[in-house]
């Protein structure tokens, strides 16, 4: 699984990353954090891009939670680092980053 969670971190850091560096070099909103209203009214336009917003918001807080909580169970290091990371670049990447470390720890605990 580690090999599948490091692939999806590329697809998930390049996929949306690509449409976002786009949108930065046309408008000058780098990572869509230099104009943070601009970026809040293109997100929330319409009503499904505000659902999906929204769904977003949501996934990223169970995500910070159920992450803190397995981070203190495996006794695993900075999950603050994860959560910077997810804010920068979305969780699209930052999930399958944090299950790769998650099985690197698994492993170190059962090789101990």
């Amino acid at each position: 699984m580690k090999s599948a969670y490091l692939a999806l971190t590329v697809l998930g850091f390049l996929g949306p990353n690509i449409l976002i560096t786009k949108v930065g070099l046309e408008t000058g909103n780098i990572l869509l954090y230099t104009d943070i209203p601009a970026t809040l009214q293109a997100a929330f336009a319409n009503d499904i891009s505000s659902a999906f917003v929204i769904d977003l918001l949501i996934a990223v807080v169970v995500f910070f939670t159920w992450s803190f909580v397995e981070c203190k169970r495996l006794k695993m290091k900075a999950p603050w680092l994860i959560w910077a990371i997810t804010m920068l670049f979305g969780l699209s990447g930052a999930l399958p980053l944090f299950l790769y470390q998650r099985e690197l720890q698994l492993e170190r605990a059962k090789a101990h």
